[in-house]
């Protein structure tokens, strides 16, 4: 408790909450007041699929629908029900990942994300993070009291881990090492032989190998996605992936998450971990009947989703990197990108000025991480083409202040 200079007794909230943050949501704050006086915001923020002109399966909603109707509304079992589960192996195999040890649905990818950290971190041990990257792991972390280590994206090299900058991070403390491919925020996929090479760190180090796969179906130019734990069998790695940004149902917040290694080396970790499934009861019994469908059944969408996608990579490269002061790397994979900018200013105040003087909203890079030295933000490609014409005009228009 504490005394206001009011002289009211206040609630004082636990002191991990100080530098908890999520930059997507909290720059959408002060988009929503512009909204408020009526004025029409250009979003390039958020990684909603549904908030643009894209649309879930039908036979994805026609599951759902049939186990509703059908009472499936009760609790689930801790780890899945049982068609979800055997889908999921077979996903497992699809993936190519052996040795897998267990898994689990989970409420949204961040659910899973959340449970295996705190079932491995302590108070004042650390993991390698990416930055730029997704901002619920530095979070999590704070919310454990837990020391975030960032490890540095190569953006000279198409933003790929450095694996030398990440090895000299290690340390006595050091319990694992986050990998997010495609990478959100700047669209990375990760290349195989660099894949190899944090492996052998984490299997020199006996380090977890935490692996987020959530966007390995969005991936273009003819790439392909490799799962980072189908390359090994003797280090343990966990896998995280889901519906929502493949199968278009964010909402719907079905996630899941793979335990594989040695059963000598992940056997404590794994029931760790599943004490905190067991005692979080369930993930929605009703969403799970999505996950046979969306994973076995029809496929049309995703060459659809990847063509638009690719187009509007495209429209949005040669935008960007035609504007003086900007530049940006092609993204490969997701529905980002993450362009440096050359600006007097700090990034998150070059966002709110460029929300509120041309009405375009996106993300500043120090959300995310980055570099000392660069300033960085990140757009969302998610837009139809004439909303992204709109925007990168508005864009333009505020750089030439800068020139």
């Amino acid at each position: 408790m504490s005394t206001s200079s009011q002289g009211i007794t206040t609630i004082t909230p636990a002191r991990r909450t100080e530098y908890v943050a999520y930059a997507i949501r909290d720059i959408a704050v002060e988009a929503e007041k512009l909204r408020k006086e009526g004025i029409r915001v250009l979003p390039l923020n958020i990684g909603d699929p549904l908030k643009y002109d894209f649309k879930t399966p039908r036979h994805m909603i026609e599951a759902v629908y049939r186990s509703m109707m059908e009472q499936n509304n009760g609790y689930a079992p801790s780890i899945a029900m049982d068609d979800a589960e055997a889908a999921l192996h077979r996903e497992a195999k699809r993936k190519r990942i052996p040795n897998l040890r267990s898994l689990f649905v989970s409420i949204g990818a961040s659910e899973g994300i959340e449970l295996c950290l705190t079932a491995l971190v302590n108070p004042g041990e650390n993991v390698l993070m990416p930055y730029p990257g997704y901002p619920l792991y530095t979070a999590v972390m704070q919310k454990l009291e837990a020391e975030i280590r960032p490890y540095y994206l190569d953006e000279e090299n198409g933003w790929q881990p450095d694996v030398a900058d990440m090895e000299a991070r290690i340390d006595a403390h050091t319990r694992a090492i986050c990998l997010i491919n495609p990478n959100n925020p700047t669209g990375a996929l990760y290349r195989k032989e660099v894949l190899l090479d944090v492996i052998a760190l984490a299997r020199r180090h006996r380090l977890v190998l935490f692996s987020d796969e959530i966007y390995d179906r969005l991936v273009f130019d003819g790439l392909e996605h490799v799962s980072t734990a189908s390359l090994a069998d003797d280090v343990a790695f966990v896998t995280f992936g889901g519906l929502s940004k493949n199968y278009l149902v964010p909402g719907w917040r079905m996630g899941w998450t793979f335990i594989s290694g040695p059963a000598e080396l992940v056997a404590d970790f794994d029931e760790a971990v599943h004490k905190f499934v067991r005692a979080r009861l369930c993930a929605s019994a009703p969403m799970q009947a999505a996950i046979v469908p969306a994973l076995e059944g029809p496929q049309d969408h995703l060459p659809d989703v990847v063509a638009r996608l690719t187009q509007r990579r495209d429209y949005t490269i040669e935008r960007l990197n035609a504007i003086p002061g900007l530049s940006c790397v092609k993204p490969e994979g997701a529905f980002y990108a993450f362009p440096k900018m050359d600006v007097p200013i700090p990034d998150k105040e070059f966002v709110v000025r460029l929300l509120r003087e041309q009405h375009v909203l996106v993300v500043h890079g120090s959300g995310f991480g980055q570099k000392p030295g660069t300033q960085h933000f990140r757009v969302v490609t998610l837009p139809d083409m004439a909303t992204l014409e709109s925007a990168y005009d508005k864009l333009e228009v505020f750089m030439r202040q800068f020139r």
